[in-house]
Parts: structure tokens; C-alpha cells; sequence
């Protein structure tokens, strides 16, 4: 490359960062729960890229909360053990076979990937479940679902000890039942469950879409609740997409600031949408 090559490229940089001032200035200090899905993390490339834009937000003063999911690689884990899995309006049937495999799989293997390569990029992690600390308490979910949970009770006096140690914490949707079962809980709800008792000042949802879409295909980059409502009934938001929304919108009535769906896939999505005049994906939020 030519030095002047080379200079262009320093200037276009540094531009950038200069325009990425206002909302360094605007999240300092702010809690922001990411929810990162299963699907977003499809390799290690991905897994260090998407840990390296979590330091980062840690250094310029935010308070990330990491929640996952991990769906791909309970199934593979299943289907080696040859345990059976069906699902049930978009939750998995867990009896106790599963629920002893899904807590392996999110509390072990995907949880301390997570937290390795955050720390491998200079960050300092912690790992948890719901069970630990009492962080999340749960009611079980609707009988024929078995050992699936719906979050009633979050503790967040473990989560604010870790940000008063710089500690980022890792969290995987494992809750404690009432009598100390345990039980599987949708991530996307956690996240959710979380942001608000936190009080949030961001919910990011990171999935395998681009954004909530129109009737044509297109991303809708703002919506409000009216909106999604509407959208909803009029059958343009379905399948996944319902689930999501509504997680946003459980959030917001919780007193999280604004939740964001958008693709994990994307390089420094999460940075895109924080730190840029565009921001990235989906932003819902009360009407201004």
C-alpha cells in the first residue's frame, strides 16, 4: 500500500472516532444486556470479533451484560446422546434428561467459550447461571413444556458486584425453580428480564435477521409499540419474530430505555448500533 494509501485510510479513521464522541459521551456509565443467540456465534472468527467490540465497550464506559442462548449445539449434543427433542410453540419440551444436557451444554461448553475469548481480547469475564447468587428465580412455564421456566425473581446484587470489579458478566438462561429445580429458560427472555431489573439503558437481541421487515422485505430501522402491535396483527411480524418483539416490548414497559433487534452475523454490529448516527438493525422504542 502507498503511504499516501496509508494516510487516506489513518485520516478516514480517525474521522471516525472523532464522530463516534457523542455517544462514547452518551453511554458512559449505561448498562447494555446483549443477547447473543446461538446462531451468531458460528465460529471462532465471529465469537473473537464480537468479544473484542465487548472490550471495547467496557473500556469507553459501558456496562455490558452478556446473556446467550446456544440452541445449535444442545441439539448436536442431543443427537449424539440420542435423546429425543421436540418443541412446543417455539420452546423446547425439556424433561429431566434434557434439562441435565442443556444445563451441561449453556453452563459449560458455551458459557466458557464466551467468557475465554472475552478474556483472551484483554476483557476480564465472569460466568454464570440464573441459579447462581439467586439471580433469577422461576415459575415453571405451561405443564406440557416440563422443566421450562418463566423468570419471576431477579436478584441483581451479583451483577453490580461484578461492575464495581470491571467484570463483565456471561450469563446462561438456567433458572432455579421455587423448590430448587432446575429449569431451561428462553434466553431471549432472560436477556429481557434482566435489562429490567437492571433498568437498562439498552436491550440488543442479536439473531440471525437483519431487523423487523415490512410486507416488501424491508428493514424497519425504528418502530414503537403502537407499530409492532400493528405489524403483529396484521401478520407481517410471525414465527421468531413475534417472540422477539414482544421480548422488546416486556423491556421497554420495564423501564429499558430501547431494545434493538439486529444480526449478530454483522461485524461490530453491537458498535455500529451503539456508537453511529445509523445505528444497526431494529430500534424499538416509546415515541419521542
Amino acid at each position: 500500500m502507498r503511504k499516501q494509501d496509508m494516510n487516506r485510510d489513518w485520516i478516514a479513521t480517525a474521522a471516525t472516532l472523532s464522530a463516534a464522541l457523542p455517544y462514547l459521551q452518551r453511554y458512559n456509565d449505561a448498562i447494555v444486556v446483549i443477547k447473543l443467540g446461538g446462531n451468531a456465534m458460528s465460529s471462532e472468527e465471529a465469537m473473537d470479533n464480537f468479544a473484542r467490540d465487548v472490550v471495547l465497550m467496557q473500556q469507553v464506559g459501558v456496562n455490558p451484560v452478556i446473556v446467550h442462548g446456544g440452541g445449535p449445539m444442545i441439539n448436536d449434543m442431543l443427537d449424539k446422546l440420542d435423546i429425543k427433542s421436540e418443541f412446543l410453540n417455539g420452546k423446547r419440551v425439556t424433561d429431566k434428561a434434557t434439562v441435565e444436557v442443556v444445563e451441561m451444554v449453556l453452563s459449560g461448553r458455551v458459557n466458557k467459550w464466551i467468557v475465554n475469548a472475552i478474556n483472551r481480547q484483554g476483557g476480564r469475564a465472569a460466568g454464570l447461571s440464573g441459579k447462581d447468587a439467586n439471580l433469577m428465580t422461576c415459575d415453571q412455564d405451561a405443564p406440557e413444556l416440563g422443566l421450562v421456566g418463566t423468570p419471576a425473581e431477579i436478584d441483581t446484587k451479583i451483577l453490580k458486584t461484578l461492575f464495581n470489579a470491571n467484570t463483565i458478566p456471561v450469563i446462561a438462561p438456567i433458572g432455579a425453580g421455587r423448590n430448587g429445580e432446575t429449569l431451561n429458560v428462553n434466553g431471549d427472555t432472560v436477556a429481557g428480564a434482566i435489562a429490567s431489573a437492571l433498568a437498562a439503558d439498552r436491550l440488543l437481541l442479536l439473531t440471525d435477521v437483519s431487523g423487523v421487515k415490512d410486507a416488501d422485505g424491508n428493514v424497519l430501522t425504528e418502530l414503537t409499540p403502537e407499530q409492532i402491535a400493528d405489524l403483529t396483527t396484521s401478520g407481517v411480524i410471525a414465527g421468531g419474530m413475534i417472540p422477539k418483539t414482544q421480548t422488546c416490548l416486556a423491556a421497554l414497559a420495564g423501564g429499558v430505555r430501547a431494545a434493538v433487534i439486529l444480526d449478530g452475523r454483522a461485524p461490530n454490529a453491537c458498535l455500529l448500533e451503539l456508537f453511529t448516527e445509523h445505528g444497526a438493525g431494529s430500534i424499538i422504542r416509546v415515541a419521542r
